[in-house]
């Protein structure tokens, strides 16, 4: 009898899953011969039983797609004992040989424990932050960068105009790698991750001494979670609002208005902010997502096929490999402090 392999997507959208999705149902059915399962809305699809059967037909015309055709959630089925007791009964009634899941550190994190727990569990790393352990790069990264960047150019052409800052925030909650490639791809005059705290009259001065130079505009590219130099040496976030999601992280956003009404109010610039938000991760696909997504989808049903189970399809280098999933998936893969000196490196003045 052919194996019965459930799929589903959990967390934020994001460019290439369709990609994942595809490969997944056509190598299982040409390659191994699966039944693969499309488990619609993440984790909350496990506890509510929303399947639907996916056939090569099903997903031919969907590596162009943005999101996710089987939906998604932010569910937490480990949040109490007794969603997770349902979250374990539903598993097997739905009498699944593995499971793939496809997600970020949160989707992940349940991943690892339903395998510490006997589960036959394969992942598939995925967010535009690029902040998950075990890979070198996760799919979904390279078309936020894009879109970043191309927002960042279109805005400088405004400030340019206008003889304004223009503050833009961009998505990073605490890996500041999407601003990192888009502010220094873009040219932006400063570059924030939360990473590297910064000190806002360093920020002012930095902007005076180029106003001064007769450049009269600029663009800050700033991480939602970067981190404000405070005066007892230590350092903090801005945050939009005391609301937690399932997995207990707050919700960010606020730092590009706060840090550019203090701008204006510090220096007399005039300036502005922007805040990109979920046009960072919708749209379609680039080409490179599409890519990376597929190779993914082929290595988790392989791993599936060779009974690898407790792996996730992780970058390396090149090469697209299983990697065993350990305790290190818990962690968020932060940017390194060698990379995180460029964004000094590239600043117009100092």
């Amino acid at each position: 009898m052919a194996k019965r392999v459930g799929v589903l997507t959990g967390g934020g959208d994001c460019p290439g899953l369709n990609a994942v999705i595809r490969a997944i149902a056509i190598a299982g059915a040409k390659r191994y011969g699966f039944r693969t399962i499309g488990i619609e809305k993440g984790w909350k699809g496990v506890l509510e039983m929303l399947t639907r059967p996916l056939t090569p037909d099903d997903v031919f015309d969907i590596v162009s797609l943005g999101g996710t055709i089987l939906k998604t959630s932010r569910t937490n089925p480990y949040k109490d004992k007794k969603t997770a007791e349902l979250l374990r009964e539903n598993l097997r009634k739905l009498n699944l040989d593995a499971l793939i899941a496809i997600g970020g550190d949160d989707t992940l994190s349940v991943a690892y424990k339903l395998s510490k727990e006997g589960f036959n569990v394969v992942g598939v790393p995925k967010t535009i932050d690029n902040d998950v352990a075990l890979t070198d790069k996760t799919f979904g990264f390279d078309t936020a960068v894009n879109i970043a960047t191309r927002s960042l150019d279109s805005l400088k052409t405004t400030a340019f105009s206008h003889e304004r800052t223009i503050v833009v925030e961009i998505m990073g909650r605490h890996a500041g790698w999407l601003t990192l490639e888009s502010g220094i791809a873009a040219g932006a005059d400063a570059v924030l991750i939360p990473e590297k705290p910064f000190n806002l009259d360093e920020l002012c001065n930095l902007l005076v001494k180029k106003y001064e130079s007769g450049k009269r505009h600029a663009i800050i590219a700033i991480s939602e979670g970067a981190r404000l130099k405070l005066e007892n040496g230590t350092s903090d976030v801005v945050v939009q609002d005391i609301v937690k999601d399932a997995f207990g992280n707050v919700r960010l956003g606020g730092i590009g208005k706060a840090v550019a009404k203090a701008i204006e109010e510090k220096t007399g610039i005039e300036t502005r902010s922007v805040v990109l938000g979920h046009l960072q991760r919708g749209g379609t696909p680039s080409a490179f997502d599409r890519w990376l997504g597929t190779r993914y989808g082929l290595k988790a049903a392989e791993l599936v096929a060779n009974g690898e189970y407790g792996r996730i399809a992780a970058l390396r280098g090149t090469e697209v490999v299983g990697v065993e999933m350990t305790d290190e998936i818990l962690e968020t893969r932060t940017v390194p402090p060698d990379l995180a000196e460029l964004t000094e490196l590239f600043q117009p003045i100092k």
